[in-house]
């Protein structure tokens, strides 16, 4: 197997990703949603430079019917509600006297830092809300195209105001069901103070982003808490949170480089605690994607350190059950160790092959879909130390039938007998069945029923005198109507079983995530520091 120049990788993956769409009866459709899941959230990845980004929405919509809720499926986090809100509207910053603009800035950023009731009492503090909102955006229009106007003394009151609005509680799920909300096939919960939250999260990506930040300035206040505080936000229900969490702590990671073993450390314990405690959170996806460009900028030779953290924690991420939810963002991670370091390719396949589904056909499909990837970018040396267990269990995937392949089978055979069956009772209880022949002992019911058909019309005008074909078509048409019914009532039956992606939506919920524009499209690579 000669190794693969990365123009002729990005060549295979793209070919792949064809032979991916056009085929359909091979795979089922656990693992064309797997597939569709790398592309709905954007355009295409530009190279493999570049992790899949997380996707917004993981419901398919194409099933049920629509419907707008009463009640929308909104939560607020436990505020602690500020007691005087009314809120006095300040100058404008573009009109003010150059000299006064930076004490007018840390005024409306004090201003702020004012919470409203957006669930109890939505309607309440409409007027000053509105001065909040429009605060905001005129500090975000401010930042974003004016230099020079990050001074030092802005740096804390832009901390605390981020830290008052988003260091919150976050609120329980509240699925309808009363379960454990499935990232898989639940509507997300939005926070109902989204309006506010989200032009406090775009004001502190500007902050950031701009030319004039310092970060052995800013390293005074946002530091270790600070991180630890916003990576608990990352298990918020609402995707368009975690989407901002998800490009801030990019941003962080990029630009405090005393923060970085520290950020990868408590990605690791949430990690931990997803994988062998609670198997249950929100963010698993959004926090892959970032690791992916962290890893995509490890220097070589790998520290023993990231080798560890491929060992321990990413092959032991294949075994929870919610995998197809992070799926394209952990085989990213995987495959860029290898494309590092080959020599990691023996304990990677024995992890998978050891974490290998034996139930579930398709988080198989995951899986096979993930040693694809691993084998366009495998060294020849490597692929022989691990040839013999993969073939093994590549033998046992092929010879192994899918369930659904027999399965349909099955019921299509019980179902066409049954129908056959209620034929046959017709038939009998038909009070002309006498008259016309006599139903044969011993013969089948399919046989029976060729007697009425149009090509039995003669034999029946040979053996018997006292039939017309019009009794023969009435009893056709009869049996041929309560056949009909027969079917109509096995499909209400079956229409009882469906998935909660075909009950009725929640039109809000699909909008206002279809609305949501991305910070960033794909993270790029952070460098490691050597």
């Amino acid at each position: 197997m000669p190794n693969k120049t990365k123009k002729e990788k990005e060549t295979t993956k793209s070919a792949k990703s064809t032979k991916n769409s056009n085929s359909s009866s091979g795979k089922d459709a656990a693992a064309e949603n797997s597939d569709e899941a790398q592309q709905q959230s954007g355009s295409k990845r530009p190279s493999n430079s570049t992790p899949p980004p997380t996707q917004l929405n993981k419901i398919k919509y194409s099933g049920g019917p629509q419907l707008v809720k009463k009640e929308r499926r909104q939560s607020s986090s436990r505020f602690n509600l500020t007691k005087n809100r009314e809120l006095q509207k300040l100058p404008a910053l573009k009109d003010a006297p150059p000299i006064d603009r930076e004490e007018l800035f840390v005024q409306k950023l004090r201003q702020c830092c004012v919470l409203f009731d957006f669930v109890s009492d939505p309607l309440s503090d409409l007027k000053y809300k509105e001065v909040k909102r429009a605060g905001l955006n005129e500090m975000v229009e401010y930042i974003t195209h004016n230099s020079d106007v990050v001074t030092e003394s802005i740096y804390p009151e832009a901390v605390i105001m981020f830290s008052v609005n988003l260091f919150r509680t976050l609120p329980p799920s509240s699925n309808p069901t009363g379960a454990e909300f499935d990232p898989e096939e639940d509507e997300p919960t939005l926070e109902a103070a989204w309006p506010h939250l989200q032009l406090v999260y775009e004001f502190f990506l500007r902050f950031l982003e701009s030319p004039d930040f310092q970060p052995n300035v800013a390293k005074k206040y946002i530091d270790q808490k600070f991180v630890l505080s916003l990576l608990e936000l990352f298990d918020s229900e609402d995707p368009r949170e975690r989407d901002f969490l998800k490009t801030i702590l990019h941003r962080i990671y990029g630009k405090f480089l005393g923060l970085r073993a520290y950020i990868r450390r408590q990605i690791n314990n949430i990690f931990y605690r997803f994988i062998y405690e609670t198997e249950h959170h929100n963010g698993i996806a959004e926090l892959l994607e970032i690791l992916g460009s962290i890893i995509n900028g490890f220097a070589l030779p790998l520290k023993e350190e990231h080798k560890m953290f491929l060992i321990r924690v990413l092959l032991p991420l294949h075994k929870v059950k919610s995998l197809s939810v992070y799926h394209p963002q952990l085989a990213y991670c995987v495959v860029q160790f290898l494309e590092k370091d080959s020599s990691l390719t023996e304990p990677v396949i024995m992890g998978l092959l050891k974490f290998w589904p034996k139930t579930h056909s398709p988080k198989e499909v995951m899986f096979l879909n993930e040693l694809e990837e691993i084998l366009d970018v495998i060294e020849p040396s490597e692929f022989v130390k691990v040839q013999e267990p993969l073939f093994r269990q590549l033998a046992k995937c092929v010879s192994s039938p899918h369930f659904q392949k027999q399965q349909r089978e099955k019921y299509k055979l019980k179902e066409r007998e049954e129908i056959w069956h209620k034929i046959e009772e017709l038939a009998r209880q038909n009070p002309q069945v006498n008259k016309l022949h006599p139903l044969r002992p011993g013969l089948h019911p399919q046989e029976e029923y060729m007697l009425y058909s149009d090509s039995a019309v003669s034999l029946y005008s040979m053996e018997t005198e006292t039939p017309t074909a019009e009794d023969i078509q009435l009893l056709k048409k009869t049996v041929e109507t309560e056949a009909t019914q027969g079917v109509k009532e096995l499909k209400k039956e079956k229409v009882l079983m469906r998935r909660k992606s075909e009950l009725p939506q929640d039109v809000y919920t699909i909008k206002a995530l279809e609305a949501h524009k991305r910070a960033e499209e794909y993270l790029t690579a952070n460098q490691e520091a050597l």
